[in-house]
């Protein structure tokens, strides 16, 4: 599957289409069963490197991971129950009763940094009480399908099952014609929602939300700190992925032909930006 929006932004990474299948594409890697790790950096390497990855009820990563990817609430497992991940996200478990067995428990897969913020805190989200109202107001899921795969957009057969998001990395230049684009053919403004949620969560059940809007937004991700410090190695500093629900994929792909992406203002800043080396 070609993308015309890849070609006009002049993408150095792959288009992304997030797929649900019952089936994993051969040679899709994919974490261990029980094995931390991050959803994102997984994402980061089919947008660079071309690689499918594939994720199910056993391999999402970590918790967070699962609930982004739509297999449920997750965080209803997190170690301790779910009111120690609101003291995770928040201020931290110092004190609270069975803290210092978990911290054993993490420290002795050799994850010291994961359990310092298990006592302290992540503090992106002032109270528990906060956190409470932030998990009510997720659109988790449980979706119908056993995987959930990243794979190059150019991957996916004409024909064959349609993504259920597109995601594009991009730097402020692609963001900003991104932005446009999503309102060229409307003629509104509200087209693009940026959230504060996990890196996985803004590609994945925040952009399923999006699919049933009337209209359908799209939404900027990587505004998560941990996901951006995860993915920095592979997809650098300057990068922001901009989710598409497929339907308003189409949509915007419908509308590059006679629009300003081909007009002399954006070829002159992208060739500037190319020249710079940027």
């Amino acid at each position: 599957m070609k993308s015309k929006i890849a070609n006009a932004l002049r993408l150095k990474t792959h288009p992304v289409g997030l797929l649900w299948t019952d089936e994993k594409p051969e040679g899709a890697i994919q974490f261990h069963e029980g094995k931390w790790g991050c959803v994102m950096a997984m994402f980061a390497q089919a947008a660079v490197q071309g690689k499918p990855s594939a994720f199910d009820r056993e391999t999402f990563g970590c918790i967070g991971g699962g609930v982004g990817l739509g297999f449920g609430n997750q965080y209803e497992n997190w170690q301790g129950g779910i009111e120690c991940f609101y003291g995770f996200l928040s201020s931290g478990n110092e004190g609270r009763e069975g803290t210092e067995e978990i911290v054993h428990d993490i420290r002795r897969t050799g994850r010291t940094a994961a359990a310092e913020r298990f006592i302290h805190g992540e503090r992106y989200v002032k109270s528990e009480e906060l956190v409470k109202k932030f998990v009510a107001s997720l659109p988790i899921i449980d979706i119908p399908s056993r995987y959930v795969i990243f794979t190059p957009l150019e991957d996916v057969p004409a024909g064959g099952p349609r993504p259920e998001v597109v995601i594009f990395v991009v730097n402020p230049d692609q963001l900003s014609a991104l932005v446009f684009l999503a309102g060229y053919g409307r003629g509104t403004l509200d087209n693009v929602r940026i959230l504060s949620g996990a890196g996985c969560q803004n590609i994945g059940i925040n952009a399923y939300r999006e699919a049933h809007a009337n209209p359908p937004r799209a939404v900027v991700g990587l505004t998560d700190i941990s996901a951006r410090l995860y993915t920095a190695h592979t997809l650098g500093h300057q990068v922001m992925t901009f989710a598409l629900p497929f339907v308003m994929f189409e949509e915007l792909e419908s509308n590059v032909e006679g629009s300003f992406l081909e007009r002399e203002q954006w070829q002159s800043l992208m060739d500037g930006a190319e020249f710079a080396g940027t």
